[in-house]
């Protein structure tokens, strides 16, 4: 699972001064902000959802949730973190009001962006193993995998799991354990069973 770096966007980290202006009500300049946004923010909702049509839905939650709140954005922490932290509440919004579990694979999209040093033998193995990595999250119970992808793939800490989940710390320190070690099971039993075809 591809860990999720704010660093690798440091190229296209939106400027203060776009901010400024979304701030002031200037429509263009929060078209501006979206685009630039819009992938990482779909992603980080895919990733939690596992459903385009729902993450699509809470991602459009999340910047009218971040164009509401814009005003109280005061700068203590990078811009993308807070506009995660919006998204990452507004899809574990969707997860909460769903009624019944749609699990369905997504395809490849997001493998398409990994990228492996190396010759095409390697990249394929590594993309082998992003795959059945993707494809074992996937089948986590939901509490499992929202957990274990706030935790591992965005790097936010236990209390904010917590937070984000509206659970103890606890509770999210069991709940990213048992993820990991139920895709520990899968991954590991799986990679037996092709070692003994």
């Amino acid at each position: 699972m591809e860990r999720h770096n704010e660093n690798r966007h440091e190229t296209e980290a939106v400027p203060s001064e776009l901010i400024e202006r979304c701030k002031s009500g200037d429509e263009a300049a929060w078209t501006e902000l979206v685009e630039a946004t819009y992938r990482d923010v779909y992603s980080l909702c895919l990733r939690i959802l596992r459903d385009p049509d729902d993450a699509v839905e809470a991602t459009q939650d999340a910047y009218l949730k971040a164009w509401r709140g814009l005003k109280g954005f005061r700068g203590d922490a990078r811009f993308s973190t807070w506009l995660y932290r919006v998204a990452s509440n507004a899809a574990i919004s969707k997860l909460r009001s769903r009624k019944r579990r749609r699990e369905r694979e997504v395809g490849d999209e997001a493998l398409a962006l990994l990228e492996s040093p190396g010759g095409t033998e390697e990249r394929a193995s590594v993309l082998l193993d992003v795959q059945r990595l993707e494809q074992a999250v996937g089948v986590l119970p939901e509490h499992y995998r929202a957990a274990v992808v706030l935790r591992d793939v965005y790097g936010m800490s236990i209390e904010e799991v917590a937070e984000k989940l509206g659970i103890s710390e606890t509770a999210a320190k069991v709940r990213v354990h048992r993820a990991r070690k139920k895709l520990k099971e899968m991954l590991y039993d799986a990679g037996e069973e092709e070692r003994e075809r």
